[in-house]
């Protein structure tokens, strides 16, 4: 992790550490990995030989459950949501490449993915799989999420992440000293839902939800995977001024939003945040 030096930031009294978590495994990078690691112990010591999972055709969550099958020996699956269209994107090429055997689901089907009718289905198809949600966020992807804060050496008053399922927040809160907090930034249009989501995930991994975290619902730009002129012109500059290429549909808009509350002066005089950068910029 590096200290921003941001003339910006400076006048809001506000210190930013930024902590690269993309760097921890190429392969799989930040977040993905936290999220997976106990999953794929569980299913190790289950005796699965299969993971299935679920994801939009651009899903990074896919190719991270690919990745992991075949460093660790599992047979994947990849449930799409949608059509299939040929020749494959860069995405579930990717995917594909690392053996996921990949299928597809309406969306009024995929809507109801994680329901017992629809999971029974997909089991008499496929056989006896791990199965692991959309985004990877169950409790033990919390579990891993919350191993982050304590590999921190740098002090910190607030922690930062993008939020598009919850189970990051959900574990970074978790796993914090008491007396600092974490801040989530929604990449969601309408996603205050997000709230009572990262609270069932608490409840799920800990017994009962913490009490020291809150969702940004005001800088998604437009909505998932949505971008704008001025989301677009901050991630050039951010990448001209301190040399990180930031992803655009998550820590682009994490960024985004820390710098413009800085500006606001949303954040006392003094703070010290760490801004996690959860993934890659290179699809």
């Amino acid at each position: 992790m590096h200290e921003l030096r941001d003339e910006r930031l400076d006048r809001a009294g506000v210190r930013v550490l930024l902590v690269r978590d993309d760097l921890v495994d190429t392969a799989l990078p930040g977040n993905k990995w936290r999220k997976l690691k106990y999953n794929l112990l569980a299913a190790r010591e289950q005796g699965f030989g299969t993971l299935l999972s679920f994801g939009g055709a651009y899903s990074n969550h896919l190719r991270a459950v690919a990745t992991a099958g075949r460093r660790y020996g599992f047979r994947t699956v990849g449930v799409v949501r949608g059509e299939e269209h040929l020749p494959l994107n860069p995405s579930l090429a990717y995917a594909s490449a690392q053996g996921m055997t990949l299928t597809y689901l309406d969306r009024d089907t995929y809507r109801r993915k994680h329901t017992p009718q629809v999971l029974a289905e997909l089991a008499r198809t496929w056989g006896d799989c791990y199965v692991i949600p959309e985004g990877g966020s169950n409790a033990l992807a919390v579990r891993g999420c919350a191993e982050l804060p304590g590999e921190i050496a740098e002090d910190f008053d607030v922690i930062c992440c993008p939020v598009g399922t919850g189970g990051t927040l959900a574990g970074l809160a978790a796993g914090l000293a008491p007396g600092r907090t974490a801040l989530g930034v929604a990449v969601l249009k309408g996603a205050g839902f997000l709230l009572d989501e990262v609270r069932e995930l608490q409840r799920q991994a800990l017994g009962m939800p913490t009490d020291n975290w809150r969702i940004d619902l005001d800088h998604h730009y437009g909505g998932y995977a949505k971008r704008t002129v001025e989301l677009d012109a901050f991630v050039a500059d951010f990448h001209h001024r301190h040399g990180v290429a930031l992803d655009p549909v998550y820590t682009g808009k994490l960024l985004a939003a820390v710098y413009d509350l800085a500006e606001q002066g949303h954040f006392p005089p003094g703070i010290r945040i760490a801004a996690v950068v959860t993934g890659s910029a290179v699809r």
